[in-house]
């Protein structure tokens, strides 16, 4: 296996929010870029093509739920796991996000051992996408 950091792309509009996941995640070893907004993330996401992406919902010029779908009905990147980090903690908007195309649901406020654990998962191949 490579030497290569994995590439995790964050989307999120809290600012502080950003920089604790960002922080957290270069602190286990990830190369880590970073989107303020629904479409920047859409954005990078299509241009960085990151092994995987911690998403927001509730995001300015377009939701999370929107990003993930036009990422899991692209060819080029439905393999890219999605994990879900928002405040939206009902049984719908679960739903809403796993039937949109995340791989993993959290809500906030989070663990970051959880958050840590599920990147891991899904990076080393134990989670299912």
């Amino acid at each position: 296996m490579s030497d290569e950091k994995k590439k995790i792309l964050v989307v999120d509009d809290e600012l502080d929010m950003l920089m604790v996941i960002k922080l957290r995640l270069e602190a286990s070893g990830f190369n880590v870029v970073t989107a303020s907004d629904g479409l920047e993330g859409l954005n990078l996401a299509r241009k960085e093509n990151p092994d995987l992406i911690v998403l927001d919902i509730m995001l300015p010029k377009m939701n999370g739920y929107k990003v993930a779908r036009f990422l899991k009905f692209d060819e080029k990147f439905k393999h890219i796991p999605i994990i879900m980090l928002t405040a939206l903690s009902r049984d719908k908007d679960r739903t809403t996000g796993v039937e949109t195309g995340a791989d993993a649901y959290l809500t906030k406020p989070f663990e970051s051992e959880q958050l840590i654990a599920t990147v891991n998962g899904f990076l080393s191949g134990k989670f299912n996408r």
